[in-house]
C-alpha cells in the first residue's frame, strides 16, 4: 500500500529535478550554448515571442552567438530583448544579423554563479523535501483510516527516504558536474 503512494507521487519527484535541470542550463559557463538566450522573450509584432521562434541563431565560435532574424522588422525588437536580459549581453547590429560576443568570465563571474548554482539546489532539495511531506502524511493518513498496519507505515517511512535519499544524490551529482563546468577556466 505505502509503495503505491510512493510510486505515485514518484512525478513530484522527478519534476523537481527535470525543472532544475532546466534552471542549470541556463546558467552561463564561459561558452556559448543556445538555452543562454533561446527561450529570451521577444516583443513580436506585440506579442511576447521565444527568441528561437523569431530567429536563426547559430555558434559560429565558443564564445559567440549569431541571430539572424527570419523577419528583418523583428531586428530592433530582438537587440532590445537581448539587451534588457539582464545577462550582460552587449549585441552588435550587422545590418541583418545580431553577434554577441560572450565577454570572458572573470573568478568573481565564476563565483556569483556557483552561488546561484547552490541557491537552485537547494530549491530543488527543498521541493523533494515537501512532497517527502505529503507522502508521509498520506502514509500516516492511511495507517489511521486502518488501511495499513502500524509496521507498514514504518516500513513506508524508510522507503520514502531512500527514495528521497537517492534524489537528493542525483541533485548533488548535478550540482558537482555543474559547479566543475563554470569553474573551468
Amino acid at each position: 500500500m505505502y509503495q503505491q503512494l510512493i510510486d505515485d507521487r514518484g512525478k513530484d519527484f522527478d519534476n523537481a529535478l527535470a525543472h532544475l535541470e532546466e534552471e542549470l542550463k541556463k546558467l552561463r559557463t564561459g561558452r556559448a550554448h543556445l538555452s543562454l538566450i533561446e527561450d529570451l522573450s521577444v516583443d513580436y509584432y506585440g506579442n511576447p515571442t521565444p527568441l528561437k521562434q523569431v530567429a536563426n541563431i547559430s555558434i559560429p565560435e565558443s564564445r559567440q552567438f549569431l541571430i539572424q532574424p527570419w523577419d528583418k522588422e523583428a531586428l530592433p525588437s530582438i537587440e532590445a530583448a537581448l539587451k534588457d536580459a539582464d545577462r550582460g549581453f552587449n549585441p552588435s547590429n550587422e545590418g541583418e544579423t545580431l553577434r554577441i560576443t560572450l565577454p570572458p568570465m572573470t573568478e568573481e563571474n565564476r563565483i556569483d554563479i556557483v552561488k546561484v548554482l547552490n541557491q537552485k539546489s537547494e530549491e530543488c532539495r527543498v521541493s523533494v523535501r515537501t512532497v517527502r511531506e505529503e507522502i508521509w502524511r498520506e502514509i500516516q493518513d492511511a495507517q489511521k483510516n486502518g488501511d495499513i498496519a502500524e509496521d507498514e507505515k514504518f516500513a513506508g517511512k524508510d522507503a520514502l527516504q531512500k527514495r528521497v535519499d537517492e534524489y537528493n544524490a542525483s541533485i548533488e551529482e548535478l550540482r558537482k558536474k555543474k559547479e566543475e563546468e563554470v569553474m573551468t577556466v
